[in-house]
This record gives C-alpha cells, structure tokens and sequence, in this order.
C-alpha cells in the first residue's frame, strides 16, 4: 500500500514537472518570438529578409512537439503503458528461453542416444573379431 502510494506520488510530480517545463518553454518561445522580431525589424540585423519568421515557426514547430509529448503521448504512455510492456517483453523472452532450453534438452537426448546406438554398433562389430582371435 505505501509502495502504491508512493509511486502515485512520484508520477504526480513527475507529470507537474513536465507540465512546468512546458509553461516556461511557452514564455521563453513568447520571449524569443518578440527578441527574434526585435532583432530583425528595429535593429535592422539582416533587414533584407523575414526571417524571424521562418525562425519562429521552425521553434512553434519544437514547442507543439513539446505539447504533444506532455498531454498526448504521456498520457498514452505513462507508467502503466511502460509496466505492462515490460511485462509483455519479459514474458515473451522467457518463453523463447523455454523453447531453448526443450530444443537443448532435446538435442541432448538425441546425442545420447546416437552415441549409445554408436557403441553399441562398436561393441557388435568386436565381438565377432574376438571369436575369430579366439
């Protein structure tokens, strides 16, 4: 039960740590959106172009990624989604592992008997040289 609890309490504030970053990412973006506008428009650093605005949208680009990590893809894959994949490799790698180890046992009992079946052979083709010594 306390483990329980704990992990609930860990995950709670692992997702309030995703979502602030993402807030100050967003005031950032805000930040450096009007800095970048700043630059290129009122200090006429490369005034030729706009190209605050290819700048802008390629870090909108990055910052919906942002979102899209925080509320769609976490949410999907959380704890949980991770437990049970974890779970389902595990499993899926211990049956490999008995089919292994039943191949191995098999092929164990077949050298067995083929070297069983071998000196038995061996002990048939000796006992008619020994009569014909003897």
């Amino acid at each position: 039960m306390m483990k329980e609890q704990h992990e609930l309490y860990e995950n709670a504030r692992h997702r309030i740590k995703q979502k602030k970053r993402l807030y100050l990412h967003f005031i950032v973006f805000l930040v450096g959106s009007v800095f970048l506008i700043i630059l290129n428009k009122f200090l006429n650093i490369w005034e030729q172009f706009d190209w605050f605005v290819w700048a802008i949208l390629i870090w909108l680009f990055f910052f919906i990624l942002h979102v899209i990590n925080v509320y769609v893809t976490n949410k999907f894959m959380n704890k949980e989604w991770e437990r049970k994949q974890t779970e389902k490799l595990v499993l899926k790698q211990e049956l490999k592992i008995a089919k292994l180890e039943k191949e191995i046992a098999q092929e164990i009992k077949l050298k067995a008997e083929s070297e069983q079946y071998a000196s038995e052979v061996k002990n048939k083709e000796e006992l008619p040289k020994k009569t014909k010594n003897e």
